[in-house]
């Protein structure tokens, strides 16, 4: 495997009144330039692990490197390099996708014409020229989630978080999406990615790890997982097999 940029070392963390911790002594070694699913069933400790590495949450114990820093003490830099895309959509509906797009490209430190052409650029490429300046209140759910992503990589980020980034979209959505961030990581850029969407994750991603109950249970290429399980053809099997049919809310 490529240089680590992401190294994850015993993490756990646990909520104050918890019963149990949302994580569970993860060890991972994510590689430059992969596109890494994170995949897991509700409650399984997908969302705490991103969280922690964008440095939202502090972990309880155990250690992360990203880029060769250590998140403790390095966060304001890491912050740098890094883009987020969260599961929930993180707009303001009263402003326009524009105005939402400079506010953004301002905290990342993009200014004046730099700015301006990444917006249009983005703007153009998923499809939201005619509609930029419309407020997001007034946008269907693929068109927001298409505004959130390209919030998240306006400034050209080493490292992408995205958590579900195709929740609830219609499928000219999901493809504009997964075709653009398929594009972004041959020029580099690394993928950290959640997501229920198995067969999306299967050809999308270089190599998952399958988490549940807070701990990886398996990770490998969707390929590697799907020879590993007899009786598997698919990610989705190898899924079920793991974490069991039972429903999970």
């Amino acid at each position: 495997m490529e240089q680590s940029i992401i190294t994850i070392e015993n993490l756990f963390k646990k909520f104050k009144g918890a019963d149990e911790a949302a994580v569970k002594g993860i060890s991972l070694s994510i590689a430059k330039n992969e596109i890494f699913g994170l995949l897991g069933p509700n409650g399984a400790g997908k969302t705490t692990t991103i969280s922690i590495l964008c440095g939202l949450f502090r972990q309880s114990s155990g250690r992360v490197i990203i880029d060769g820093m250590d998140l403790d003490t390095n966060l304001t830099a890491i912050k740098q390099i890094i883009g987020v895309v969260p599961q929930d959509i993180a707009l303001y509906p009263t402003l326009t996708a524009r105005e939402n797009l400079d506010f953004y490209g301002h905290m990342y430190g993009l200014s004046g014409n730099d700015l301006d052409a990444k917006i249009e650029k983005w703007l153009a490429n998923f499809g939201l020229t005619e509609a930029a300046n419309k407020r997001v209140s007034e946008y269907s759910g693929g068109m927001k989630r298409r505004v959130n992503l390209i919030a998240g990589i306006l400034h050209n980020p080493k490292i992408l978080f995205l958590d579900e980034p195709t929740v609830g979209v219609d499928v000219q959505s999901r493809n504009v999406i997964i075709s653009y961030l398929k594009e972004l990581n041959q020029q580099g850029m690394t993928i950290v990615y959640t997501s229920h969407h198995m067969e999306e994750a299967e050809h999308f991603c270089t190599r998952v790890g399958i988490i549940d109950y807070g701990q990886i249970i398996a990770k490998g290429t969707p390929s590697e997982l799907i020879n590993k399980y007899d009786g598997c053809t698919k990610l989705e099997e190898v899924f079920l097999h793991l974490t069991n049919r039972s429903l999970r809310d």
